[in-house]
């Protein structure tokens, strides 16, 4: 699922850009992508704009005026660990997340697996968020997204 949404993302700039669904499947299809990966990323893509859609609507002022402290509750640590938890935690105090931004990440990594994400993929859930939003990842943002401390080489998405 993870590399048709970086496929996703490296091939059309914004979600309006990607083709009507049915188009869409073929040409994943015709690029190699398996049918349940492709059906559970376009799921999982559908399911982040219902998600945002509805926190957006039920807490439009929460994005700008939000201080408070989020507790993170066992299950979520569970599934996020304390890597990613810290990660998102980075992006919200750098002002790369906004607090709405933030449960929408943490509602699509819990909605991936119950069980630990890594870092790697709660990664791509953050750009995919991002990019669902027609907002393109700072400079910052994205060399914390794609540099990994033991390679100073930038990776590639896809």
């Amino acid at each position: 699922m993870f590399d048709v949404l970086v496929y996703l993302y490296e091939t059309y700039y914004r979600p309006d850009a990607c083709p009507p669904s049915a188009a869409l499947v073929k040409k994943l299809s015709a690029v190699g992508f398996d049918d349940e990966e492709i059906s559970r990323a376009l799921d999982w893509l559908t399911d982040l704009t219902q998600t945002a859609g509805n926190l957006f609507d039920q807490y439009p002022q929460q994005a700008a005026f939000s201080f408070g402290v989020r507790i993170y509750v066992q299950q979520e640590m569970d599934a996020l660990g304390t890597a990613a938890v810290g990660f998102i935690q980075f992006l919200e105090a750098a002002k790369l997340l906004d607090p709405v931004q933030r449960e929408i990440v943490i509602e699509r990594a819990l909605a991936v697996s119950d069980t630990l994400i890594s870092l790697d993929k709660l990664k791509v859930i953050v750009l995919m968020v991002l990019w669902s939003q027609g907002k393109e990842p700072d400079g910052l943002m994205f060399d914390e997204l794609f540099l990994d401390d033991d390679d100073p080489e930038p990776r590639l998405l896809h």
